[in-house]
């Protein structure tokens, strides 16, 4: 196999391939839109499968780098939207929130190679850290366009509405990330 030297670190082709994979997989999983009362994106289901699959570091770069392309103009984010101004906008710290999901999912990675509820609380903390990210952007931008908007009110309208959801992709990622793991032969 051949390896690719990258600042410093040396990652094998193989992993830089999947690292990518997983990065479509997320702007794939954006676009997948679930229509409910609130409709809502798969998005979250690519970041914890793509952390839980190929470990912490490349999960993390493979969020940073979706990231950085939807911030790029890429149409990786939900509705095929992407540019510094879906960043910048009202939900724009729930996606930079996907970094702090999965840096809190790689320092739960040694304690959670053997333990699935350990697996499952780093999600639930990830999850938390998303949300409490892009609420308190939320509530920036959102007060700075349309007057100060408090707490509770902000957590109604952007998160109460996904828990539910965003537990059940939890739940789904746990149960088919072993299965490509294998299957990817990582």
């Amino acid at each position: 196999m051949t390896d690719t030297k990258t600042a410093g670190s040396s990652f094998k082709t193989k992993e830089i391939v999947n690292a990518g994979i997983f990065t479509a997989l997320m702007a794939v999983c954006s676009w997948i839109s679930i229509p409910t009362a609130v409709p809502f994106t798969l998005q979250t289901f690519g970041v914890f499968t793509a952390v839980l699959v190929l470990g912490g570091k490349l999960g993390t770069i493979s969020v940073v780098v979706y990231i950085l392309l939807g911030a790029a103009g890429l149409p990786v984010f939900a509705s095929f939207t992407g540019g510094p101004g879906i960043l910048l906008g009202s939900t724009g710290g729930y996606i930079i929130g996907f970094i702090f999901t999965a840096l809190i999912m790689w320092a739960f990675e040694k304690p959670a190679a053997k333990n699935a509820a350990v697996r499952i609380l780093s999600m639930v903390l990830g999850l938390a850290a998303c949300y409490a990210a892009g609420t308190l952007w939320f509530m920036v931008v959102y007060g700075r366009a349309n007057g100060a908007v408090s707490i509770l009110t902000a957590l109604g309208w952007c998160v109460f509405p996904f828990i539910i959801p965003d537990l059940v992709k939890i739940g789904l990622a746990f149960a088919v990330s072993p299965a490509i793991r294998k299957a990817a032969g990582i």
